[in-house]
């Protein structure tokens, strides 16, 4: 890939290409527009949010990750890429693997490929470790389909990445929250949604947005080819106790706790599958590396700021 140096003037300052732009893309860009002189470039499947887009600074690139031939623009267009984007919930054939991460890659690869590629991946490829210390290092066993499609498509980058010469690096996000996020903690209170007896309780890991954002922006620059990190912060519960901590914030009742057999007839298959997975992650990267310093360690922090 020429250098930028090399390149006509109008190309030379660093394209970032956000994929997935949601809040945590969105939150990114606004990072991205402060720090650095960038071009900021979206990719959306939907015209409704071109004018949105727009709006926040952003040029917005229409494509849709399930058809790969609305993507062939994207090929030597960006010089950084950030994928937040999940793969598909409704697959009714190769239900393991994730075909929007393999329709970008061979989108981005036939002419000059991007410096740096991060993605954003789960920390639910780790399955239940039941309630241990998780480090990167830890093998992954996903345990739901979701999780699978996830560890396909982090092999996929990552095999990208080497034979390519990209720079890719995986976050391994886990609950994301803020006060003026959707679908938040308290949302889920005001639905009266009960949790599990401390018995059965598992322990759950959380990121403020905005320090995710802030974790994303500083990835695209992080030179650490096929790294892979946490992006959690310091908070240590188990998910009743958390319920109960934002509960009491909020001066909302304190969610019913209930015994994990009686689970099965009261919540959904996507809660149901949270609560059947403990861990608590170490995110020593994440400050020692990346060199991040959280403005929120705890939920107690963020939902207060």
């Amino acid at each position: 890939m020429a250098a930028l140096g090399a390149l006509p003037a109008r190309f030379r300052r660093e394209r970032v290409l956000i994929v997935g732009c949601g809040d945590v893309g969105l939150r990114t860009s606004r990072v991205l527009g402060q720090g650095r002189r960038v071009r900021l470039l979206a990719l959306t499947s939907s015209p409704q949010r071109v004018a949105e887009l727009r709006a926040q600074g952003l040029v917005p690139l229409q494509g849709d990750l399930d058809e790969p031939a609305t993507l062939r623009r994207l090929s030597g267009l960006a010089t950084r890429v950030l994928h937040l984007a999940p793969p598909a919930t409704d697959q009714p054939t190769g239900w393991e693997r994730d075909g929007r991460t393999r329709h970008l890659i061979r989108a981005l690869a036939p002419r000059s490929r991007p410096r740096k590629l991060v993605y954003g991946s789960t920390t639910g490829v780790y399955g239940d470790c039941a309630g241990d210390w998780v480090a990167e290092t830890r093998a992954v066993q996903p345990s739901t389909p979701r999780a699978r499609r996830r560890v396909d498509a982090e092999e996929q980058l990552r095999w990208w990445g080497r034979a390519l010469g990209v720079d890719v690096s995986v976050l391994r996000i886990p609950g994301i929250y803020a006060p003026d996020r959707a679908g938040g903690p308290r949302e889920r209170l005001l639905r009266g949604t009960p949790v599990l007896r401390p018995q059965d309780d598992v322990y759950t890991n959380h990121i403020h947005a905005d320090d995710l954002a802030r974790a994303c922006a500083k990835a695209l620059w992080w030179r650490a080819p096929q790294r892979v990190l946490h992006v959690c912060d310091d908070t240590d519960l188990r998910m009743g106790d958390y319920f109960d901590w934002v509960a009491d914030h909020y001066g909302l009742p304190r969610p019913e706790r209930m015994a994990r057999a009686g689970a099965e007839q009261r919540l959904s298959l996507m809660v149901l599958s949270f609560m059947s997975e403990s861990r608590r992650l170490r995110n020593e990267r994440l400050k020692r590396e990346l060199k991040l310093s959280l403005q929120f360690p705890t939920i107690r922090e963020g939902l207060r700021g």
